[in-house]
């Protein structure tokens, strides 16, 4: 097999991964809707935000952006999961 054999089976490998990382983004963006719902909620009638929601909702926009970035060739590491759940610290 020669070198170009070799980076033409690895951007078709790519595209097997580029198609699940976008179903998988698909289904984030509905857990990230009701996530949003579970906030908003929580914020209408305890006045505050829930901390493990709140935590929760930055893991997953951290997750998305990871997607993003593999999606967008800006990045060549796979997220999760043949990376760790994302952890964008505090704040």
């Amino acid at each position: 097999m020669t070198e170009d054999d070799a980076g033409k089976s690895g951007i078709w490998t790519r595209l097997l991964f580029i198609i699940l990382f976008a179903l998988l983004y698909s289904i984030a963006e509905i857990v990230l809707f009701a996530v949003v719902v579970v906030q908003f909620l929580f914020v209408l009638f305890a006045g505050e935000r829930n901390a493990r929601v709140h935590t929760f909702a930055r893991r997953l926009g951290a997750y998305l952006y990871d997607i993003i970035r593999y999606l967008a060739f800006t990045s060549d590491e796979r997220p999760f999961p043949f990376a760790d759940w994302p952890d964008p610290g505090t704040g």
